[in-house]
């Protein structure tokens, strides 16, 4: 399935214990249907020493939630996407609440 939410997009959390915290997106998993968002979702992880992290210790992580937790931003407002064809034939999103395109 392919998902509305692309990589870079501003997003808002609808649901969950992150519900009204806004982020961009950082990765899109579509085979997991999850996305990554900056700042969101943020756990702490306790790491052992290795290459990247020389010394160890606790990390503070961002974790993927699932795609129908969060929404698109228009404007300061979280809003429906739609998908239709433009006047080329070519694929498009745009907004259900104004029809402007994103």
């Amino acid at each position: 399935m392919k998902l509305k939410i692309k990589k870079s997009d501003t997003v808002m959390v609808i649901a969950g214990n992150d519900k009204g915290k806004t982020g961009r997106v950082l990765e899109v998993y579509p085979d997991k249907m999850k996305i990554l968002v900056e700042q969101v979702n943020v756990r702490v992880k306790h790491e052992k020493p290795n290459k990247s992290n020389q010394k160890g210790g606790i990390v503070h992580k961002e974790l993927p939630i699932h795609y129908s937790n969060v929404q698109i931003i228009e404007g300061k407002d979280p809003v429906r996407i739609g998908i239709r064809k433009n006047s080329s034939g070519d694929k498009e999103r745009y907004s259900r609440a104004s029809g402007k395109i994103i």
